[in-house]
């Protein structure tokens, strides 16, 4: 299912028997909320990269205009929309620029105004390495199939170097929140999560080539990374959006039809472990639930 088509069934059901929890919506009446100007910041699971079609600049960004962001502005009719999301972008690109391929990126919270009204955020798993990490599991798991050598790689010095990683992060997001609510008091402010990449068993070699234990491993980080987000997300007063939680058998070992996430040789459109076009159309439907407000 493409498209429209997917848009339209995924805010049905989500509307009708999504969990409050989330995407913090309010169970109670909806209504629509004119936004006058949205920004979206984040990582590649904000700007899309492969998806067609590839716009803005630099192009290093990946930035698709089929992504979650481009979707939700199109959906909400906003006035004014600034998609600065970017490849490979941490934290540090937030305040600071990203060097890419045909370029640099500026500083993502320069695009912010005092009126701005909206704002998603998707950051955090550069900061823990999530390239890094895909490429030692990979590389470590034809060293012991069945085992978990990613595993004890991250944990061979008595500690969980991942699970460290995590806390750092948060409080690295939890940062960057303070500064947008300075820069922009008024917007409503998203952080989005990432869906799932791979599911608790013993995963999809060669599609992702992991031990049976590290995918189990890396699975629970990224749950980890998302229960931190969510976290700080409520310090900040904002709104957490959960896709993981609704992509439990859309990982990228699932079928071509059916999943959400690309495995290392796609066969959507999409970077390999990132989110195809479903993917961001769900991504976007669950971050429009969140826009809406109670009466």
């Amino acid at each position: 299912m493409r498209g429209s088509a997917l848009a339209l069934t995924m805010l049905f059901v989500l509307a009708s028997a999504a969990p409050a929890t989330a995407a913090e919506a309010p169970a109670a009446r909806y209504e629509h909320v004119a936004y006058q100007h949205y920004v979206a910041l984040g990582d590649s699971y904000a700007s899309g990269p492969g998806i067609p079609e590839q716009n803005g600049t630099p192009l290093g960004c990946g930035r698709s205009d089929h992504n979650y962001p481009g979707r939700l502005a199109r959906w909400l009719r906003v006035v004014k929309f600034t998609d600065v999301s970017c490849a490979g972008a941490t934290t540090a690109n937030m305040a600071g620029p990203q060097v890419v391929q045909d370029g640099a990126n500026p500083p993502q919270l320069e695009a912010l105004r005092p009126e701005t009204d909206l704002v998603t955020l998707t950051i955090g798993g550069n900061d823990i390495g999530f390239g890094e990490i895909l490429g030692t599991c990979g590389q470590t798991g034809s060293t012991d199939p069945t085992g978990a050598p990613c595993r004890e790689h991250y944990t061979s010095g008595g500690t969980d170097v991942l699970a460290n990683r995590v806390a750092v992060a948060g409080k690295r997001v939890a940062t960057v929140l303070a500064e947008i609510r300075t820069r922009s008091p008024r917007a409503r402010v998203l952080v989005v999560g990432y869906l799932r990449i791979l599911p608790t068993g013993a995963g999809c070699w060669p599609q992702v080539p992991f031990a049976a234990g590290d995918t189990e491993y890396f699975d629970r980080t990224e749950r980890s990374l998302n229960e931190a987000l969510a976290a700080v997300t409520r310090t900040a007063g904002a709104r957490f959006v959960n896709p993981y939680l609704y992509s439990t058998t859309h990982d990228a070992c699932q079928p071509d039809d059916r999943r959400w996430v690309e495995p290392l040789r796609p066969a959507s459109p999409a970077a390999p472990i990132h989110p195809n076009e479903q993917g961001m159309t769900v991504v976007a439907g669950l971050t429009w639930l969140a826009t809406l407000s109670p009466r």
